[in-house]
């Protein structure tokens, strides 16, 4: 069966960072584009970041410089690097892949910043 499983989240301190990680198993990784979302309390999910292809990639503007969005086919794994992290930042991030009329959501990780 389809799985997206994220891992990497915790807390980490203003200017600090993290590595998610998200692993797909289930259908064909490659095929898809991945997208990392976001929702803090009270807020809205927001896209984040999204990768069409290895080098094909789009960030929203709160995040641009400071993530990057990343694949590995062969691994059936993306990534997402936080550097510079603020606290406006602290979220349930979710992996989120989509094909076609395919979509699959995983479970999230949550990322707390906080001195």
């Amino acid at each position: 069966q389809v799985q997206l499983v994220e891992s990497g989240g915790g807390l980490v301190q203003p200017g600090g960072s993290l590595r998610l990680s998200c692993a797909a198993s289930g259908f064909t990784f490659s095929s898809y584009t991945m997208r990392w979302y976001r929702q803090a309390p009270g807020k809205e999910r927001e896209l984040v970041a999204v990768i069409i292809s290895i080098s094909v990639t789009n960030y929203a503007d709160s995040v641009k410089g400071r993530f990057t969005i990343s694949r590995d086919n062969a691994k059936n794994t993306v990534y997402l690097q936080m550097n510079s992290l603020k606290p406006e930042d602290t979220a349930v991030y979710y992996c989120n892949a989509v094909r076609g009329y395919s979509a699959y959501w995983g479970q999230g990780t949550q990322v707390t910043v906080s001195s």
